[in-house]
C-alpha cells in the first residue's frame, strides 16, 4: 500500500479534546478569558469558605490518605505514622506545643516522637485516640484504631526492610528440629 492510497481518518471533536480542555474555543483569547473567569470563581468560593470547613476538608483528606496507606500493598514507605501525625497536628493547631499541652505531654516528648527519636508509649496512643475521636466526629468512618494500625504497619515495614542486618545473627541462635 502506498502513501496515496491510504485512507485518512476523519477528525472528530473528541479527537481534538486534549486532556479535558474544551476544543470549542475560537481563539486563544477566548480560552484565556474563560480560564480567568474560572480562576476568579474558585478564588471567590475559597474566600467564602470558613476556617472550620477548610479544617474539615483537610481532616477528610488525611482520613482518606490513612485509609489508602492501610489498604495498599506497598511496604516500602517509611515513617508514615509521624507524617500523618504531623499533618493531623498542623491541621488543627498553629503550634505543636498546644497539641502537647492538650494531650498533657511535654513538647520535648512530642518533638521526639515526631522526629522518630522516641517510640510513642501506649498512654500517648490512648490520648491520641480519644483526641482524634472528638476531632474526627464530623468526619464519618475514621476508626479510632487507625493510629495504632499505621504505627504498627510502619514497624513491620521497618523490620522487614532491615532483615539483612539482623536475620543471619538470629538464625544462628535458633534451633530447628530435624524435619523430613
Amino acid at each position: 500500500m502506498n502513501f496515496m492510497t491510504m485512507t485518512t481518518k476523519k477528525t472528530t471533536l473528541l479527537d481534538t479534546v486534549e486532556y479535558g480542555v474544551d476544543a470549542r474555543y475560537n481563539s486563544q483569547e477566548e480560552k484565556q478569558n474563560d480560564a480567568q473567569l474560572l480562576m476568579q470563581a474558585r478564588r471567590d468560593r475559597m474566600a467564602r469558605t470558613s476556617e472550620q470547613d477548610i479544617m474539615r476538608a483537610k481532616l477528610m483528606q488525611l482520613k482518606l490518605q490513612i485509609d489508602e496507606y492501610l489498604n495498599s500493598a506497598e511496604s516500602d514507605v517509611q515513617h508514615q505514622f509521624t507524617s500523618f501525625l504531623n499533618t493531623y497536628i498542623n491541621t488543627i493547631y498553629e503550634k505543636q506545643q498546644q497539641f502537647a499541652q492538650d494531650l498533657d505531654i511535654t513538647p520535648v516528648s512530642l518533638s521526639q516522637i515526631l522526629n522518630n527519636h522516641r517510640e510513642p508509649k501506649e498512654e500517648f496512643f490512648k490520648k491520641l485516640m480519644i483526641h482524634s475521636e472528638r476531632i474526627f466526629k464530623a468526619i464519618k468512618g475514621f476508626h479510632k484504631q487507625s493510629w495504632y494500625q499505621v504505627y504498627y504497619r510502619d514497624k513491620i515495614n521497618e523490620t522487614m526492610a532491615h532483615q539483612d542486618e539482623w536475620r543471619e545473627e538470629l538464625e544462628k541462635k535458633i534451633k530447628f528440629p530435624a524435619f523430613s
